[in-house]
């Protein structure tokens, strides 16, 4: 099933080079073996226009020369990694010994490179770094793919509505433009962003996503944008954020509806003009991400209220994506189902079972409050409490099984106990976690873990 029009294949952007050398001829005899191999090259003659240069813009590769003046490579090279960690730098010695190599390494150094030096060793060192960057990179995306490794994370389906959003996330995917994901908790938008990245020409670059409502007003900032050691109580260190982490990739916001003002405002200005603090530090940082943002709330309705940005909210939106619940997009919960028994199946080491026709009737039937998450959930404990060979509906839980007919409804003739053991039932079945479902209910963690204890043990007897 094609999801919408290809997007064109976009060369990977040159490498960034920065030469630090303190003679001219040097850094003129590099700067002309890097641009014949279509490196991107900037000069910086001591250390201080060095990571001057280094802070106005990021660089993937830097040329340091042991000997600047009265200073010292080996000295210069750890600040140069405290400004930019991912920083590759190669030492450029007139005196290469074992016991400079070695130090070099120490304090960080990538490679070291002999003077007099060939077009030849350049061009080594320049495809070393750039084949170990893609490597880690690749690398970086493969754990992050690993770990979601879900069979939701397909482009196949029979939906309209969800056609039309792959295909305008296919044609986001040529732009650099931020995107706003739309759509109930459940819906599969981590899974879509992820999927406009790998479209994109930043494909080869991380994928980094933060999850907004987990920190706290200052630990948000500190994961977005990084501390340095002592910036509060237990920053033993300096930390790069994750939009360091991000550079040259995309930075992916979970529930962005959910920060408070202070961050809103340092996010709002690294989109305006891509540059930052780290937590306690004065020195101004850029860095090249794309920002793509994902919420289930209204945020005009939070605009109205005071409580999100205005102006922020316009800088998000700018390519507004909606995800289709699941319930509206009925054609698409078999399909689903199947391929979540199959995953489950194998993931189990057993036959993947058939659903019977009353199961199935059951999937199409139910509301599924809590999308495609709630669906996976489901199909992952009916392979677990359910041996045999064909899904029946006394493999899910009651208040699935009960969409055939006998289920709660409101209004119905039902008693109050009935209805709550329902309501949060289901409410439980569409978020991951007990503390967000005791959010949703606004009830104590503690409660709802007793509540649900006891419908457990009535469900036993």
């Amino acid at each position: 099933m094609e999801a919408g029009p290809v997007a064109p294949v976009v060369e990977p952007r040159p490498m960034r080079v920065l030469v630090v050398d303190d003679e001219r001829n040097i850094r003129t005899t590099l700067r002309m073996c890097l641009e014949g191999l279509g490196c991107e090259v900037r000069e910086a003659a001591t250390p201080d226009a060095a990571l001057a240069a280094l802070a106005q813009a990021p660089a993937d590769l830097a040329f340091v020369d042991l000997r600047l003046g009265t200073s010292s490579g080996l000295e210069l090279l750890p600040r140069l990694l405290a400004e930019s960690p991912t920083l590759d730098v190669v030492l450029i010695t007139a005196y290469a010994t074992f016991d400079t190599a070695v130090e070099a390494m120490k304090r960080g150094a990538r490679d070291y490179l002999p003077k007099p030096f060939t077009p030849a060793q350049i061009r080594h060192l320049v495809e070393k770094t750039r084949a170990h960057r893609e490597l880690s990179s690749q690398l970086g995306n493969l754990e992050g793919q690993l770990a979601q490794s879900v069979p939701e994370a397909t482009l196949e389906t029979a939906s309209p509505a969800m056609h039309a959003a792959l295909a305008l996330i296919t044609r986001a995917a040529a732009s650099d433009a931020a995107v706003l994901l739309r759509g109930e908790s459940g819906t599969g938008k981590g899974v879509l962003a992820r999927v406009l990245h790998s479209l994109s020409a930043r494909r080869r670059r991380p994928f980094v996503t933060v999850n907004c409502p987990t920190l706290s007003e200052q630990l948000l900032v500190s994961e977005l944008f990084g501390h340095v050691r002592g910036a509060f109580t237990g920053a033993v260190r300096d930390q790069p954020g994750r939009v360091e982490q991000a550079e040259g990739g995309t930075l992916f916001l979970d529930e962005v509806a959910e920060m408070s003002p202070g961050p809103q405002a340092q996010l709002l200005r690294f989109l305006q003009e891509k540059q930052f603090e780290r937590l306690g530090e004065g020195r101004t940082r850029r860095a090249d991400v794309r920002v793509v943002t994902a919420t289930n709330r209204d945020l005009e309705k939070a605009v109205a209220e005071g409580h999100f940005r205005e102006d922020l909210l316009y800088r998000l939106n700018v390519i507004e994506v909606k995800l289709p619940a699941l319930r509206e997009r009925p054609e698409d919960i078999l399909p689903l189902a199947r391929r979540f028994v199959a995953f489950f199946a194998r993931a189990a080491q057993r036959p993947a079972p058939e659903l019977s026709p009353a199961t199935e009737k059951m999937l199409r039937a139910y509301a599924w409050p809590g999308n495609v998450r709630e669906l996976r959930n489901a199909l992952e404990r009916a392979l677990i409490v359910w041996p045999a060979e064909v899904l029946e509906p006394q493999a899910f839980p009651e208040r699935i099984a009960a969409a055939t007919g006998s289920g709660v409804a409101l209004g119905g003739p039902h008693t109050l106990e009935e209805v709550e053991r329902e309501h949060i039932l289901r409410v439980m079945a569409s978020v991951p976690t007990l503390d967000e479902a005791a959010h949703i209910l606004g009830i104590d963690a503690s409660t709802l873990w007793r509540k649900r204890k006891k419908y457990e043990t009535a469900q036993e007897s």
